[in-house]
């Protein structure tokens, strides 16, 4: 055994006890965790119990247990219940709580109780990673991505699939109630085992079939025609590769330079459709962004949406989606039309010129109408329209969607640079989340849990990036 490097005697005992100092290396990262929470006004951004009482038992420093969350959400233990354990024997937490140990209980309370507090404390670090420099503040990618509820698709209802369920069920006891006919004429002896059993069966389902009944009529006056049991707030969504599952949509900017994400916010609206202008508005406050130009996928592409963008100053690369029916039917769409903006007409595949005629307000929007009668002899007639005449409507501020469409069109590379920069964050934080994702329920909560996340990952991502030290000294400038 003496050819082996052997560990010391755990019976011997020392005269002068190692601090807890010695074990913590200076370019361990917890360094930055403790840093960062003691530069903090707890009090200003809103946490709970953040000056002691006069009376009552004294509770845990609101920094403390701060610090706690974002060391375990640092090195993937979310669980409140895993970080009392490892609050027994983990030295870095011994040495960042000063040898405390919370119960399960208090820690979860505090995440919970201070929700608010703890998403501006993920702001909070954006600001510090400004000040380091980290950002490009020019050019940040915005999308969203479904993260799993704690809500099992059986647990969900939709007009969709209370229909099939009280389909399958109706089915089921039909097929009962023939069994049952079947049982009767049995044997006696073999008669009355079936049947008792077929009747319990058949009561069962009918149970089920009220409670479906009931199900459907909660679906039927909700506002978004969905009900979830375990998580009223989350959404049955569909995913990238078909399918659905029980969600809530992420949105995320992440800027050009390091990765590092701008901005965020958790929602349960299913699609990305009216989440462009928030989310960019966000991005450039947050950056504190003198020019900032966003690129998102087709996915949000909506003319109202790109308008407010260009009125808060903040460009666009959105490629434009075309839900024309005409292409599928062989026809020409809009797209096929050339606008001349000095004459304000349309030009049509044929040559012909489409001027404008009226106004129409559609949905709120005021629509610029342009016809033509000269259909009937064009030969291209069978491709175009099926009536006397081809009408188009422009939308009063399409202007701003055509300078969008061009800038986008200069850009060729953009949807690829948006896929290498947004895509990563979400795919580093789901692999630390594991296969459950979201832990708490309520979208409040979620948001919580999806703030401490994104800080963890920005730390991360800005240790990578700079180390330790760089960091520390810019957090110990007073």
């Amino acid at each position: 055994m003496k050819r082996f490097i052997e560990g010391e005697n755990r019976f011997q005992s020392t005269l002068f006890p190692e601090s807890l100092e010695d074990y913590i290396a200076e370019d361990n990262s917890i360094r930055i965790v403790d840093a960062f929470v003691d530069k903090l006004n707890l009090k200003a951004l809103g946490f709970d119990r953040a000056e002691p009482s006069d009376t009552g038992r004294p509770g845990y420093l609101p920094a403390t247990m701060l610090k706690i969350y974002i060391y375990g959400y640092l090195n993937r233990i979310q669980s409140s219940r895993r970080l009392e354990r490892e609050s027994y024997r983990n030295v870095e937490l011994i040495w960042l709580t000063g040898r405390l140990m919370p119960r399960f209980k208090t820690i979860a309370d505090f995440r919970k109780d201070n929700r608010k507090a703890i998403r501006r404390v993920c702001t909070e670090f954006v600001g510090v990673c400004r000040e380091l420099e980290l950002f490009s503040a020019t050019l940040v990618a915005i999308d969203g991505s479904k993260f799993k509820a704690v809500n099992s698709r059986d647990k969900n209802f939709t007009q969709k699939s209370v229909k099939r369920r009280l389909q399958k069920t109706q089915a089921n006891i039909d097929r009962y109630l023939a069994k049952l006919d079947a049982a009767d004429r049995e044997e006696p002896e073999i008669r009355e085992v079936n049947a008792a059993e077929l009747k319990q069966k058949i009561a069962s389902m009918e149970a089920k079939m009220e409670q479906l009944k009931a199900y459907e009529a909660e679906v039927e006056a909700h506002p978004d025609s969905q009900v979830s049991l375990t998580d009223p707030d989350a959404r049955s969504m569909m995913k990238a590769g078909g399918g659905s599952t029980v969600s809530y949509n992420v949105q995320s900017a992440v800027d050009s330079k390091h990765h590092l994400i701008a901005t965020h916010e958790v929602t349960n609206a299913p699609s990305d459709r009216s989440q462009l202008s928030s989310m960019a508005g966000q991005a450039a406050a947050a950056l504190d962004a003198k020019a900032l130009t966003v690129i998102a996928d087709p996915g949000y592409y909506k003319g109202e949406e790109i308008v407010d963008c260009y009125a808060a100053g903040i460009k666009v690369l959105v490629p434009k989606t075309d839900s024309s029916w005409a292409k599928a039917r062989g026809r020409y769409s809009k797209a096929d039309f050339h606008y001349d903006a000095e004459q304000n007409e349309y030009i049509c595949p044929a040559g012909q010129r489409l001027t404008y005629r009226f106004d129409s307000v559609e949905h709120g929007k005021t629509q610029w109408v342009y016809m033509t009668y000269q259909c009937s002899s064009c030969p291209l007639k069978s491709q175009c329209t099926t009536g006397k005449a081809k009408r188009i409507k422009r939308w009063e501020k399409e202007d701003i969607l055509d300078a969008a469409d061009a800038l986008l069109k200069q850009n060729p590379d953009a949807m690829r640079q948006r896929k290498r920069l947004v895509e990563h964050p979400f795919g580093t934080i789901k692999y630390w989340m594991g296969s459950t994702h979201f832990l708490m329920k309520r979208l409040p909560n979620v948001q919580a849990e999806m703030s401490l996340h994104v800080l963890a990952y920005n730390m991360r991502r800005a240790i990578n990036v700079l180390g330790v030290a760089k960091i520390m000294e810019q957090l110990q400038v007073a």
